[in-house]
């Protein structure tokens, strides 16, 4: 049996500058560092940060008065920083910068006059950060198309979501602008997304069965899942060595296997190792060289020392 393993896997750079963040917080400020949201979507992730000293909490309100948090990579609605002034709060924002790009792009097209309409998936964080920003139009590209009931003349900006599938969003966005005549697109699909979906289509040319690394609550790991699917290549989403049903592996020679965005790359060799194959070989994609800074934290003098001295 062999391993076609794909590259480029795992961790983005919002990733990483998120993990970073949480990770300097607690060395530098100290636990307990609140969470708002799980800072990404991964349960091995956040559990070994929650073993050094991070709390993961959904609301603002559950943090106590003063304390440390960091905002998760996927977004917050303004509420959650107005309500974390309120409470004293020592605010570090490990939001995406590619997803901020996108809420300044609402404020923008906004003010331009324009009405909205966010093609993503109804109840995932980055969807209730970004539509948290302006008043828009939710469009799910997993459902029956729902467009809004304006007129066909109506101005409109047509924002995404960053981790949905490349082919969806570019049939959602179709059946937009041919609705809207003045509509202006903004694709805000990531690299990473695009990247990873793009070698999982390269796997499938070679492999009889995907198998992709990554948790059930990871938007990008779904669609890695969908997109091997499309290719009319098996598909299993699993996030540890455990989860494998032997039955899949039964009669195969050739097996494909990615991992998602938020996905550490110690859990793909724990599956790996698990399959004991007689080769790996590498399936380059793009070459992924994206950094991004560290932000400041949004507090007192005290605290802002501490975090700039920590990331020299």
């Amino acid at each position: 049996m062999n391993v076609y393993l794909g590259v480029p896997r795992g961790f983005c750079a919002g990733v990483v500058m998120a993990i970073d963040v949480v990770e300097i917080a607690l060395r530098r400020l100290g636990p307990p560092v609140y969470m708002k949201h799980q800072i990404v979507h991964n349960p091995y992730v956040v559990g070994s940060l929650e073993k050094k000293g991070a709390i993961t909490v959904e609301t603002v309100e559950e943090i106590p008065n003063g304390s440390t948090v960091v905002f998760s990579a996927h977004g917050s609605p303004p509420e959650d920083y107005k309500n974390a002034k309120r409470k004293a709060l020592h605010v570090v924002d490990a939001t995406c910068p590619l997803v901020t790009k996108v809420h300044n792009e609402a404020k923008k097209y906004d003010r331009d006059g324009r009405k909205l309409i966010l093609v993503g998936h109804k109840g995932h964080q980055e969807v209730k950060g970004t539509m948290g920003q302006r008043s828009m139009f939710l469009v799910d590209d997993r459902a029956e198309l729902d467009l809004p009931e304006w007129a066909p003349e109506t101005p409109v900006a047509v924002l995404t979501q960053t981790t949905l599938s490349v082919d969806d969003t570019q049939q959602a966005i179709g059946d937009i602008t041919a609705t809207f005549g003045d509509a202006i697109v903004r694709n805000d699909l990531c690299y990473a997304t695009t990247n990873r979906q793009e070698t999982v289509k390269e796997l499938c040319k070679i492999a009889e069965l995907i198998l992709v690394i990554g948790a059930p609550n990871s938007s990008n790991c779904n669609r890695l899942r969908d997109v091997a699917e499309a290719q009319n290549t098996p598909a299993y989403l699993i996030n540890h060595p455990d989860e494998i049903d032997p039955s899949w592996l039964a009669n195969i020679s050739n097996i494909g296997i990615t991992s998602g965005a938020s996905t550490p790359d110690e859990l793909v060799s724990a599956v790996i190792e698990n399959i004991a194959p007689d080769d790996i070989v590498i399936i380059e994609g793009a070459d992924e060289d994206v950094k991004f800074k560290l932000p400041v934290v949004d507090c007192c003098e005290d605290h802002i020392s501490a975090w700039h001295s920590s990331s020299q």
